[in-house]
């Protein structure tokens, strides 16, 4: 079942078609990547799902309810560009967006004080925002989107300014919200991270949905049919004046790229047959990075 929505969704801003036309699908508990280019129109669509503003034509769903005003509360939202009060200290102004976000004075208090103390950071209480560094700035951003314990959570470039330690903790936090059942949208250029935290993805270019399906799904539909095998000793066996070509060797390895028209079967067989003793045969898919790049050129010369 879906927790988001979008039908047809259409934004303009005077001449220029921000989104245009889009479709897709989020299904609850989910980590979805959306993904896009500078310019595609991934910050227009932020700005719908949390009502900033307003869809020109098509409709937004929210568990089966055109969005309105009152689902504003059942969403957290980590911007890219962070909207910290740089002299306003950390638990005031964790508690003032609390309460924005429906929460009583001293629910707000008991939820600051947690997650605080989950981010070993109880003694950040009375120091300002800028006395703090870009790290620590980004875990209170992150706080502050997830401590009214929405359903629906919006990570734009969550990772920004944190080194690998500080990355590790807000990956664990995604992944157990994410087990306790909250819905997530991942929005990034980085790709490995992508691959590495969602199922499930939709590309946009050009203000248009270009691909969607899952991380594993995309990179099957653009393989290119390139095995790796290593062998047990030195491969000694003749490839030469075969169909297949040789992409690089080495005295225990070879990487190998298979005609379309040839099953991974046939080419093992093939390679049984030359004498080949195999260790291991594996397909090699291209990463993420690789078909992102690959879809977004072949889009733009549309």
């Amino acid at each position: 079942m879906a927790i988001l929505s979008l039908n047809h969704v259409v934004k303009k801003y005077r001449d220029h078609t921000a989104v245009n036309d889009v479709t897709f699908d989020i299904q609850k508990g989910s980590i979805f990547g959306l993904l896009g280019p500078n310019g595609a129109g991934k910050t227009s669509l932020i700005r719908m799902i949390t009502m900033i503003t307003a869809p020109d034509s098509g409709e937004i769903l929210l568990d089966d309810q055109r969005l309105n005003s009152a689902h504003v509360q059942n969403i957290g939202y980590l911007p890219e560009e962070r909207g910290l009060y740089k002299k306003m200290k950390v638990a005031e102004q964790l508690l003032y967006l609390a309460q924005l976000r429906g929460l009583s004075l001293e629910t707000a208090k008991s939820e600051v004080r947690h997650w605080l103390e989950k981010f070993d950071a109880s003694d950040w209480w009375n120091k300002t925002i800028d006395e703090l560094s870009k790290g620590m700035q980004q875990k209170i951003q992150f706080i502050a989107t997830v401590l009214h314990k929405p359903d629906l959570i919006i990570l734009d470039e969550p990772f920004t300014g944190l080194d690998p330690m500080n990355t590790n903790l807000i990956k664990e936090e995604i992944y157990r919200l994410n087990n306790e059942g909250v819905s997530i949208i991942f929005s990034t250029h980085r790709m490995e991270q992508v691959e590495e935290i969602c199922k499930d993805i939709v590309l946009i270019n050009n203000g248009k949905v270009v691909q969607t399906g899952t991380v594993n799904g995309v990179k099957q539909k653009f393989k290119e049919h390139i095995y790796k095998v290593e062998f047990e000793d030195r491969f000694n066996g003749n490839l030469n004046g075969s169909q297949y070509k040789v992409v690089s060797q080495d005295a225990n390895s070879i990487v190998i790229k298979n005609p379309d028209e040839t099953s991974a079967n046939e080419l093992l067989t093939d390679l049984i047959r030359s004498g080949a003793q195999i260790k291991s045969f594996n397909e090699i898919l291209p990463s993420l990075n690789d078909v992102f790049i690959k879809i977004v050129e072949n889009t733009n010369q549309i």
